[in-house]
This record gives structure tokens, C-alpha cells and sequence, in this order.
């Protein structure tokens, strides 16, 4: 990002599957940036807005049965809702924005796991986003049992998917994750939680710094 516009904040995506501990770096994240005075918001897909949270129940629901194109739609509005009322403002007032799910989760899953054709799943993902697009992704992985171990008490509709179906899901991410290296850095999740968090905290405080991110006087969360 060039100093000219450094004013637009940044979006970074934390992805991965199922299990592989999203969330806790998220949460970790925004410690750190906060404490280092980082204007920052903390949001995630789906769920991070009134509409995203009735579509979370719908896609999370086992006891409703969707077509892949029809997860697919409800995951796209879902996105589309959250980029024009949570992350498009919050990157406009120079906010760095950390997300648990973006894109690549739908590439990840309704492309690759579903067997859908991935130039449509792109198109449309694509629109849904507005032109706004991940700056930094960093890439949690960890092999498909390790990550349903730490699930084991979700009880949600991609819990009771067949073992191939997550393993084609971490196999997308990383063809994704070759495809874009300078933009998704892998890192090892199988590690225990104190070593994940420390290069995630590298990973992150460095691209920041070689960018000039500095304090700003406000933090937020969503």
C-alpha cells in the first residue's frame, strides 16, 4: 500500500478449517493491535450482521437440507450485507479489519469441497465483495482429524460431512495458498496454541510495520 493511501485501512482474513483456531487468533489479534494503539475491528463470516446472523442459523442448521448453489447464494448475501455495512466503512476510517472468514473460505469450501465449477464460485464471490479483496490472509492448517478433535462437542451441518469433503476443502486452500503467496501466508496450526500465536503475531506486526501502519486513536469490535 503506497503512503498516499494509507488513510484506507486494511482488511486481513484469518482462514482455515474447521477446528484449525480462527477465532482464538482473532481474538488474539486485536489484543495485540489494540495495545500497540492500532485503530481496530474484529468481525467474521457469516454472522457479523442482523441478516448474517439469521443466515449463520440457516447454513449451520443439520436439520435443513440446501442445494450447493443455494449455500452458496446465502453465504454471497451474506457477504455482501457485511462488506456494505461493516467492513467497507470501517476500512474507510483507516480501521485495520480483522475478519475469521472471508473469500477464500468460499472458494475453500462451496469450490473446492463442493465440487462446484471454481471460475463461477470466483465470479460471484468476487461480486459479492464489492472490489474489496484481503490485503494480508494468513492461513491457519492443520491435518482434518487434529481439527475435528478440537470440534468434537459442534454439533453444526458441516460437522457431519464426510472426512474427503474437509480434506478437499484443506486441499483448496492450499492450491489458493500457492496460487497467492505474497498475500496468504501459511502457518502451521498443528503446534501448540502459545507457539501459533507468537508467528502469527510476526507474520502480522511485520507486514503492518513494512507498510506503515501506525497508532490511531480509537479501537472498535463487531
Amino acid at each position: 500500500m503506497s503512503p498516499s493511501n494509507r488513510a484506507r485501512g486494511c482488511l486481513i482474513t484469518v482462514e482455515g478449517i474447521d477446528g484449525a483456531g480462527k477465532s482464538t487468533q482473532v481474538e488474539h489479534l486485536a489484543t495485540l493491535l489494540a495495545a500497540r494503539g492500532l485503530r481496530t475491528l474484529t468481525t467474521r463470516e457469516p454472522g457479523a450482521t442482523s441478516l448474517g446472523r439469521e443466515l449463520r442459523r440457516l447454513l449451520l442448521a443439520r436439520e435443513l437440507a440446501l442445494a450447493s448453489d443455494a449455500e452458496l447464494f446465502l453465504f454471497l448475501a451474506d457477504r455482501a450485507e457485511h462488506v456494505a455495512t461493516v467492513i467497507a466503512p470501517a476500512l474507510a476510517a483507516g480501521a485495520v479489519v480483522l475478519c475469521d472468514r472471508f473469500a477464500d473460505s468460499t472458494i475453500a469450501y462451496q469450490g473446492h469441497g463442493r465440487g462446484r465449477d471454481l471460475a463461477r464460485v470466483r465470479r460471484w464471490s468476487d461480486e459479492s465483495s464489492a472490489g474489496i479483496a484481503p490485503d494480508l490472509t494468513l492461513l491457519l492448517d492443520c491435518p482434518i482429524a487434529l481439527g475435528a478433535e478440537r470440534r468434537r462437542h459442534e454439533n453444526d451441518r458441516y460437522e457431519i460431512l464426510d472426512s474427503s469433503f474437509h480434506e478437499r476443502v484443506r486441499a483448496g486452500f492450499l492450491v489458493e495458498a500457492a496460487a497467492a503467496p505474497q498475500r496468504i501466508r501459511r502457518i502451521d496450526a498443528s503446534r501448540p496454541l502459545a507457539e501459533v500465536s507468537a508467528e502469527v503475531a510476526r507474520v502480522t506486526l511485520a507486514w503492518l510495520d513494512a507498510r506503515g501502519y501506525s497508532a490511531a486513536p480509537a479501537s472498535a469490535s463487531a
